[in-house]
């Protein structure tokens, strides 16, 4: 989705809501729901960053071009946070692989210290087909 933004910084709910073409309404729903959570002045007004702009352009996404209900937008929105959660860790544990392996071939470590084990033999992984039906 395109925009109208032309440098950083945070928006006022007016400004966002004219660049997206929605109602300033439309925006506090979508606060009031949790799907968003822009900060606040001290004067309590909304101020929407680069980051909720992103976000705002993905909840629009779902809601006007493949109509999903804010019901919806909440359960997609948690499941794309627990999917980059579960990256974050994964990939904090790569990390640590890679890093043990390393030190491990740099210090001339052999399988008698207790962590990675060789391999006798492969192992094979299969998986399993599924079977077709003839109609």
């Amino acid at each position: 989705m395109a925009t109208k933004r032309k440098s950083k910084g945070a928006y006022m709910i007016s400004s966002v809501a004219e660049m997206y073409g929605i109602h300033p309404q439309t925006l506090r729903l979508y606060e009031r729901e949790g799907l968003l959570k822009p900060s606040r002045t001290e004067g309590n007004t909304r101020l929407y960053t680069e980051e909720d702009l992103e976000r705002l352009e993905f909840i629009l996404n779902l809601a006007r071009d493949l109509g999903v209900n804010i019901a919806g937008i909440a359960i997609v929105l948690q499941m794309r946070e627990r999917m980059e959660e579960m990256n974050r860790q994964m990939q904090s544990f790569v990390d640590y692989v890679r890093t043990e392996m390393l030190t491990r071939a740099h210090t001339g470590s052999h399988s008698s210290e207790p962590g990675l084990v060789p391999l006798r033999r492969p192992i094979i992984v299969t998986v399993p087909r599924e079977s077709k039906k003839r109609s």
